[in-house]
């Protein structure tokens, strides 16, 4: 078994009326039971939308410092993630095409390194 994180950038969801939205969320929520009930599910949540929410811990100078904010600014950022506990790459395939089905938009795929 391999773990692996399905994810999206933010900047991938487009602009859609709040109804779509709303019409999407029992869709990604069948989807992540579908999971949990096949026994691959380890975590899924959606990010805060405001990038301005986030904070940064950076050690780098020898100081630790945090920075309210995005470590860096950048019109793209993670939006969501799942991570699952696949068998293979194809089950990882089918649980990745299965999200972008529900959420409408599209999802990538890393397996975590061994």
């Amino acid at each position: 078994m391999s773990k692996y994180l399905i994810y999206f950038n933010q900047a991938w969801v487009g602009e859609h009326s709040d109804a779509w939205f709303a019409a999407r969320v029992p869709l990604a929520r069948a989807v992540v039971g579908e999971m949990k009930t096949a026994g691959v599910h380890v975590f899924a949540g959606g990010l805060e939308e405001d990038p301005l929410e986030a904070f940064s811990a950076d050690a780098t100078s020898g100081t630790l410092r945090f920075t309210d904010g995005p470590y860096v600014r950048h019109p793209q950022f993670l939006g969501g993630f799942t991570v699952i506990d696949a068998a293979d790459e194809q089950t990882a395939r089918h649980w990745a095409g299965k999200l972008a089905e529900a959420c409408g938009w599209p999802q990538e795929v890393r397996r975590f390194k061994p």
